[in-house]
């Protein structure tokens, strides 16, 4: 039997609200659920309008917060997409992402790694146009 779909990536923050300030405010996420779990826990979903949601968990000890921005080991550990990399990358960088490179051009589209507020490593995409994108 294989997996239909991955559901959700967990991913540890220092507050919800900050969580929710960058990843919709400047990401530009739709926030799909805040729901209140009690005890100064919520349940807050992030994701995109295609899919790929993010639990935003805030660290609940130091352990945990000693994780937050190194959740992948340094490496770049999560990719977002965009139709317009000039705005994004503006939105991002006025919200406190760290771009570590200027944008380059791959097979595959444009591209920059960045950092988000609490340093976790993104690459931001702008996919190639390819003709069946463009209907042909």
């Amino acid at each position: 039997m294989t997996c239909a779909r991955l559901a959700l990536t967990t991913l540890v923050v220092p507050d919800y609200d900050t969580g929710i300030a960058f990843f919709v405010g400047a990401l530009g996420f739709d926030l799909i659920e805040d729901s209140d779990m009690g005890a100064g826990k919520r349940w807050v979903v992030v994701g995109g309008k295609d899919g790929g949601c993010l639990l935003l968990a805030k660290a609940a000890n130091d352990t945990q917060a000693a994780a937050i921005g190194n959740q992948t080991g340094g490496r770049v550990g999560f990719f977002a997409h965009t139709q317009d990399f000039a705005g994004t990358h503006a939105r991002l960088v006025e919200a406190g992402a760290k771009f570590e490179e200027e944008p380059r051009r791959e097979r595959y589209g444009t591209v920059a790694v960045f950092s988000d507020p609490f340093g976790n490593r993104w690459d931001l995409i702008e996919p190639r146009e390819t003709p069946k994108d463009m209907g042909q």
